[in-house]
């Protein structure tokens, strides 16, 4: 085969953001390939209807594609350990990311966001206070849409708010955001760095070149992480000094405070659970840094509710309350879900781990669960670490998992998904994931 050797640009994986940075670099005149292990990536037609002169090369990542790139542009979906990105290390060439591509063509100012748990609802909640506040807004990135596709659709917008995984920092040199944010960090994704350390650093880089710091005071992991930006803003639930963002107040009213002046009671928060008032109190931090009104800010969170897959009441079925939080990847995000649940629950967990140890859930069930249902690739691993706290099925999949639950749970209970997982051993993300688990309940529904 004869393999073409003035490629400007091969982006490797044609998932939303291969396909974003193949349209952005074709749109700016660069010569692209893309290159994708599936032998039908879902977005190839897309792609080559919209720019037929990208070539799409699937089936594999051919080395003597990847050796013809002027710059490789990496999808965060794509491991960089593989032998032939290895090969292109050694060679030298520079392998970027999306997002790089995104800081170099942004003008406008950009919010960054990261974390193991609450990234998504912190992103969403601080678009929708600069909203509130009369700015136009675009926010995206791993949340989606991605962020080169943002600044497709808002060419006009004043601000930017990017939700941004550790993947996605990793090939990203240039980006300088007004403001740059880390929430926490528990074990995620050890199945693809050697241990915490290497992951917290690659959570770290979004500081490398940001105005303002945020950053969780509780969290010793994350607490002096910002010590080279300019100006930093702790947030905590009450371990931060004087002028940090924190929880107050006698436990019949407790307030989100800005150091000793009071913003919002809690109890005017929208979203229920101890975990969203502290997603608030980080979205509050971060927006005050971006310069937001307080009062905008606050009315803003009055009326922010739920997203589709965290902790997302689906309704009452059965006599049971379904919860969707397919979006609780990891064991520390599920934790938050069941500390939240109000009443007695079973459990639907299950998926493939990524190398995390799921000792800590036994515990948070004991006295709150009735039962578990455990389904997917580390099933076992997860019924050996409840098996001592609550009992324990194991299914096959999800749709046997959701029968089961119904079955064990009794009425008043909450049946609650939340995998504690990654979706990859059965789904394509964990948005697919919960629109089955949505359907399944309202097959429940209708029955």
């Amino acid at each position: 085969m004869q393999i073409r050797t003035d490629w400007d640009q091969v982006v490797v994986g044609l998932g939303a953001s291969g396909q974003a940075a193949a349209a952005h670099l074709a749109d700016a005149g660069h010569r692209v390939a893309v290159v994708d292990s599936r032998a039908r990536p879902p977005r190839a037609d897309d792609l080559q209807a919209r720019h037929p002169d990208i070539a799409v090369i699937t089936g594999g990542l051919d080395e003597r594609v990847l050796a013809a790139a002027g710059e490789i542009v990496l999808s965060p979906g794509v491991d960089p350990r593989i032998p032939a990105l290895q090969a292109a290390q050694r060679r030298g060439q520079p392998i970027i990311g999306e997002i790089e591509l995104f800081a170099r063509a942004v003008t406008a100012p950009v919010i960054a966001i990261t974390g193991s748990n609450g990234k998504t609802t912190v992103t969403r909640m601080v678009a929708a206070m600069a909203e509130q506040a009369g700015v136009e807004v675009a926010a995206g990135g791993n949340l989606g849409p991605a962020a080169l596709t943002l600044l497709e659709r808002h060419p006009r917008a004043e601000l930017f708010v990017l939700e941004l995984s550790s993947f996605q920092l990793e090939t990203t040199v240039s980006l300088r955001p007004a403001v740059a944010a880390v929430l926490n960090l528990s074990p995620d994704h050890l199945d693809r760095y050697d241990d915490m350390a290497a992951y917290a650093a690659a959570k770290a880089r979004i500081f490398r070149h940001a105005d303002q710091a945020v950053v969780n005071a509780d969290d010793p992991r994350v607490r002096d992480m910002a010590v080279d930006a300019a100006r930093v803003q702790r947030f905590g639930e009450t371990a931060v000094p004087p002028a940090g963002w924190h929880i107050a107040g006698d436990p019949a009213e407790r307030w989100l405070m800005a150091g000793t002046t009071p913003i919002m009671p809690r109890s005017a928060l929208a979203l229920p659970g101890h975990h969203n008032a502290l997603n608030a109190l980080a979205a509050l931090a971060i927006g005050d840094a971006a310069g937001l009104d307080r009062d905008a800010m606050a009315s803003a969170l009055t009326a922010f509710r739920s997203l589709a897959h965290r902790t997302e009441p689906l309704g009452w079925h059965d006599g049971r309350l379904w919860v969707n939080d397919s979006k609780a990847t990891n064991v520390a995000s599920a934790l938050a879900a069941i500390a939240g649940m109000d009443r007695p629950l079973v459990l639907i967990a299950g998926g493939d781990g990524k190398g995390q140890s799921f000792a800590a859930l036994g515990p948070a069930l004991t006295d709150r669960a009735r039962a578990a249902v455990v389904y997917g690739r580390d099933a076992a691993g997860l019924a050996e670490a409840l098996a001592d706290h609550v009992p324990v099925h194991a299914v096959d999949d999800l749709d046997a998992a959701v029968g089961l639950a119904r079955r064990v749970s009794r009425r008043g209970d909450a049946v609650l998904l939340s995998p504690a997982c990654s979706s990859l051993d059965q789904f394509s993300d964990y948005r697919a994931r919960g629109e089955h688990f949505r359907r399944r309940v309202e097959a429940i529904a209708h029955d």
